[in-house]
């Protein structure tokens, strides 16, 4: 079993409260879920008006694959969703 794992810290401009980041952050996780269906959390910076963190998992039986998926999922967002990306990184471990 391969579970392949991204982390995404991205900034939100114009973000004027803490209710319209998480409403932005909830719709990311709802598209990824749906699309993709992987496993999606937000993982740190809660607390911060302008920055969130993600991280995500999908299980596959091949690490090409799943990471394969992570990349279209990174696409998505920067295509798709009004954030600037900070940093962010894919990798599998074999379990």
């Amino acid at each position: 079993m391969i579970v392949s794992m991204i982390q995404l810290i991205f900034e939100i401009p114009e973000v004027d409260s803490i209710k319209e980041k998480r409403r932005i952050i909830r719709s990311i996780k709802s598209k990824l879920q749906r699309r993709f269906n992987m496993s999606i959390a937000e993982v740190d910076l809660q607390d911060s008006l302008s920055f969130g963190q993600i991280g995500g998992a999908y299980v596959s039986n091949s690490r090409d694959f799943g990471e394969s998926v992570l990349r279209k999922a990174f696409d998505l967002i920067e295509k798709e969703v009004p954030v600037r990306i900070q940093d962010m990184s894919i990798y599998s471990e074999e379990f």
